[in-house]
């Protein structure tokens, strides 16, 4: 019997480089990857590491690349999109290309080439479609995003809907965990709270803003899930799941729980509130998840932020 195949869009940054180890350590090695990544070459270090995965150049404003995975993987069973410009101070500065890069309209339309039923698209939102007035939002809770990056991917939202007949989108919060297979260049939330506070100074952390960070193991674990459920039963589905951890944070306490694990002196965080600071973007004051749904359905307990914590510094510690 043929191996499924999974397409990882976006398979070079952060979290999909997670999701194609993931998918490479499962025992047997039932699934044929691939990846699209914008940069050229792939990251050699990588390519060794997911060893027979095939690396193809896409770019997702023009389509171009898409015909060679055709030709040379076909059509996938799994396709998870991770590709964005997730900064969002990238998408106030550049809101055409934000929108052109986040909404996936020419992965869509190449889908819709094949038997569109017979691949899952999984899409990775964001807790940013939420307008942050209130605690544990739901996700039959109005979007209403405050800033550019929310209002792309609530469009990107809608056309899947609109587009598709079989996705799962995951509404993720801040995702953290260990450095990739090939180090990503953007700095993580964990290893830059502990770069900071190793220097014994004082450092500025906002107590106001709070989010539901979700351990990039977790998520991957989602995908896997979904991926699984697919392929196991073939029933075609139309989730709309939010993604988080199961603690709402503000970045003071996120920064607590490195110092405690380290040995840090806590004196050294400052709380100061967000709207002390211009960041060139509205932010959201608290777009934490209920995240009950996710438990449900698939049957995952994401875990406490604490433990996220320790897990991704004893990772970097060997």
């Amino acid at each position: 019997m043929s191996k499924k195949k999974v397409l990882i869009v976006g398979g070079t940054g952060y979290l999909g480089q997670h999701l194609l180890q993931g998918y490479a350590d499962i025992t047997g090695r039932p699934y044929d990857l691939a990846f699209t990544h914008r940069s050229s070459p792939p990251p050699q270090v990588l390519l060794d590491a997911i060893s027979g995965s095939l690396a193809f150049p896409v770019d997702l404003k023009s389509g171009s690349g898409f015909e060679a995975i055709s030709k040379t993987f076909g059509q996938p069973d799994v396709v998870v999109n991770c590709a964005a410009i997730s900064v969002p101070r990238a998408c106030e500065h550049d809101a055409d290309a934000a929108l052109a890069i986040n909404v996936p309209s020419s992965l869509v339309k190449w889908l819709q080439r094949f038997n569109e039923k017979s691949t899952l698209l999984i899409h990775l939102s964001t807790d940013q479609v939420y307008e942050g007035e209130k605690s544990f939002y739901k996700e039959d809770d109005v979007a209403v995003p405050v800033n550019v990056y929310g209002k792309t991917k609530v469009e990107a939202e809608k056309f899947i809907i609109e587009q598709c007949s079989n996705f799962a989108i995951l509404r993720s919060s801040i995702i953290y965990g260990p450095q990739t297979i090939s180090p990503v260049p953007k700095s993580l939330p964990i290893q830059w709270m502990d770069g900071v506070l190793s220097k014994g100074e004082k450092v500025n952390f906002f107590h106001d803003e709070f989010r539901c960070p979700i351990y990039v193991k977790d998520l991957v674990a989602i995908v896997l899930a979904l991926t699984n459920q697919w392929i196991s039963e073939g029933k075609q589905m139309q989730l709309v799941l939010n993604a988080g951890g199961p603690d709402r944070v503000s970045r003071v306490q996120m920064a607590e729980a490195v110092a405690q694990f380290r040995g840090y002196d806590t004196s050294l965080l400052q709380p100061v509130s967000a709207s002390s600071v211009d960041r060139g973007v509205r932010s959201p004051a608290d777009i934490s998840m209920d995240i009950s749904r996710l438990v449900q359905t698939l049957k995952i307990h994401p875990i406490p932020f604490e433990e996220g914590v320790r897990l991704t510094l004893a990772s970097e510690a060997k």
